[in-house]
């Protein structure tokens, strides 16, 4: 019964914004009204820098891989261990703390399939610096990247319930780049922007 704990425990860990947080502690404006107004790692750069965006980027791969690391150490079959991985990607975009208004989950998504497979993990990674060296669009690399997750963890871990867990991830990540697909459409999409 226990188990089923980790599931709200992901959520919460999601929940905590990096960007706000860190926002906070440094003492920059509020990533929600400034920038872009997106509580992520490229929009913390555009207010506050690279270090600050470095650290914000931490924070939020290590709430998404924090709880799927220590659900797999717990030995969680599969199907809980994608959705403790879930639970965790949707408390970013959703954040309980924060009034349920969160970032569009990149960073977080990356986590989770660190912790499903640090293999997986890396080939989001090295798919987004791949594309990001091409075409210079932070946006379009983690789109590509996106799309391509469930893919390799086909391939990579080869079970369905975690390549529906990063499918999953995708619609989500697809859904919250609307404008900025739009704007990779019409070519407005410019360096960095998301």
């Amino acid at each position: 019964m226990f188990e089923w704990l980790f599931i709200p425990a992901a959520y919460l860990i999601g929940s905590i914004s990096s960007a706000i947080i860190i926002c906070r502690l440094m003492g920059l404006p509020d990533p929600r009204e400034q920038g872009s107004g997106n509580p992520g790692a490229t929009n913390v750069m555009r207010i506050g820098g690279k270090k600050a965006a470095g650290i914000t980027l931490l924070g939020d791969l290590l709430k998404g891989l924090i709880p799927v690391y220590i659900a797999k150490s717990f030995e969680l079959p599969a199907e809980l261990l994608a959705v403790v991985g879930l639970a965790a990607f949707l408390g970013h975009l959703y954040p309980a703390f924060f009034g349920f208004k969160g970032g569009k989950g990149v960073a977080t998504s990356v986590g989770v399939l660190l912790g499903f497979s640090w293999a997986l993990g890396f080939s989001f990674m090295g798919t987004w610096i791949l594309i990001y060296k091409l075409g210079k669009i932070s946006s379009l690399s983690a789109l590509i990247a996106s799309i391509l997750s469930p893919v390799f963890a086909w391939f990579i871990v080869g079970d369905v319930k975690i390549v529906i867990a990063s499918a999953v991830m995708t619609v989500f990540l697809l859904w919250r780049h609307e404008s900025n697909i739009q704007r990779l459409l019409s070519g407005e999409e410019g360096k960095l922007k998301t």
